[in-house]
């Protein structure tokens, strides 16, 4: 087989990972989840194309505002009691009974000190925390590895902002949060933002976050930052 051949083919392969069953946002803001159209369809939920990053043509975003007494949403902003069994995708898609969006109510959190994590990072994340009080759970900075070797982390120069319940547990809160780092790029620092699956750079104009720079599906809902904010500083 030709090198191109095996270029096109591994390409092929690349574009066809999906993030199924893991979150995504529907028409008007609503909670969804990337499901095969005949699953939300069966479950009474309505799909939406192109809200699913570099998912196949049968897996699209579903939603269902209506469930009984509530509405379909993940488990991690849900404020009240919810229910199995009546939302497609996996079991943290829920219906939650409450009406309020759950987000947050979390105590503030502490923060790493200066040292391997670099001031701007620590600044970067007590800004971003004092702007949503309640919201974020857990701030991270490094990882045990060689700067240089990759990311950010390595160096000191990140900060993870969880906003979910817990690592792993999906949240559509992040969404406004990466949002305004974007907007207070120059005062905080920023180099980029992943938040999503997507990821927005800071020579990229001021745009919102369905139209950042989708990026492939890592196999999990931290990976794929459905459950914080990653942040990266100059």
């Amino acid at each position: 087989m030709h090198f191109s051949t095996l270029l096109s083919a591994a390409f092929t392969i690349a574009i066809a990972y999906a993030a199924v069953n893991e979150p995504c946002v529907g028409s008007g803001g609503a909670p969804g989840v990337c499901v095969k159209s005949s699953e939300c369809t069966s479950s009474g939920g309505t799909s939406i194309p192109g809200a699913c990053p570099s998912d196949p043509a049968d897996i699209k975003c579903c939603t269902k505002p209506v469930c009984p007494k509530g509405n379909c949403r993940w488990s991690s902003d849900c404020t009240g009691p919810s229910i199995s069994g009546e939302c497609p995708g996996p079991a943290s898609f829920k219906c939650c009974q409450a009406n309020t969006s759950g987000w947050g109510g979390y105590k503030a959190p502490d923060f790493p000190p200066v040292g391997e994590c670099k001031a701007v990072s620590v600044n970067g994340a007590k800004r971003i925390v004092a702007a949503f009080p309640g919201r974020v759970h857990v701030v991270y900075c490094t990882r045990d590895c060689k700067c240089g070797s990759g990311s950010d982390h390595c160096c000191g120069k990140a900060s993870d902002i969880m906003c979910s319940d817990d690592g792993g547990k999906a949240t559509t809160s992040g969404q406004e949060i990466a949002e305004w780092v974007m907007h207070h790029k120059t005062e905080l620092k920023v180099k980029y933002v992943i938040w999503g699956q997507r990821i927005w750079n800071s020579d990229d104009g001021v745009k919102g976050w369905k139209s950042w720079k989708p990026m492939e599906d890592r196999g999990s809902i931290t990976a794929n930052h459905w459950d914080h904010v990653h942040v990266s500083y100059n």
